[in-house]
Parts: C-alpha cells; sequence; structure tokens
C-alpha cells in the first residue's frame, strides 16, 4: 500500500511540472510577443524622431537684416504725368 501511494504521488508530482512548464512557457510567449511588439514600436517612434531632428538641423539659416531687400509700398510712388486718353 505505501509504494502505491508513493508511486501516486510521484505521478502527480511529474504530471503537475509538465503542465506548469506547458503553463509558464504559454505566458512567457505571450509576454515576449508584447515586448517584441513594443520594440518595433519604440523603434518606428525612434526613427521618426531621428527624421525630425535631421530635417530641423538641415533647415537654412534666416538672412541677416542687413541684407534683406526693403520692400517699397506702392503708396510711396507718384507718377510725375497722368494722361487721360488722346
Amino acid at each position: 500500500m505505501n509504494i502505491e501511494v508513493i508511486g501516486w504521488v510521484w505521478l502527480g508530482i511529474i504530471v503537475g511540472l509538465l503542465i506548469g512548464i506547458f503553463v509558464s512557457s504559454m505566458m512567457s510567449a505571450s509576454k515576449f510577443g508584447e515586448l517584441h511588439s513594443e520594440i518595433l514600436h519604440l523603434r518606428f517612434v525612434k526613427d521618426s524622431l531621428k527624421e525630425e531632428i535631421f530635417k530641423l538641423d538641415n533647415q537654412s539659416k534666416p538672412m541677416s537684416r542687413a541684407k534683406r531687400k526693403r520692400k517699397r509700398n506702392l503708396g510711396e510712388y507718384k507718377a510725375k504725368v497722368l494722361k487721360i486718353g488722346k
């Protein structure tokens, strides 16, 4: 009787171990998938931010005030002679 009880205990331990390994691997696989998708998302964000920084760094500098051409208002021009008809 004692050997039969020990056999059932060992069988329960082995079956429990196998089920525990299976459940643990399934949970870690789902967690691995989530982490992998998060890594892909963060890589996409990193590349997007790099592009933005590159665009901002390559912008031309504004022209200095001394080199800017002054725009004249049309009101400053006066006609010397105004001809109406022939």
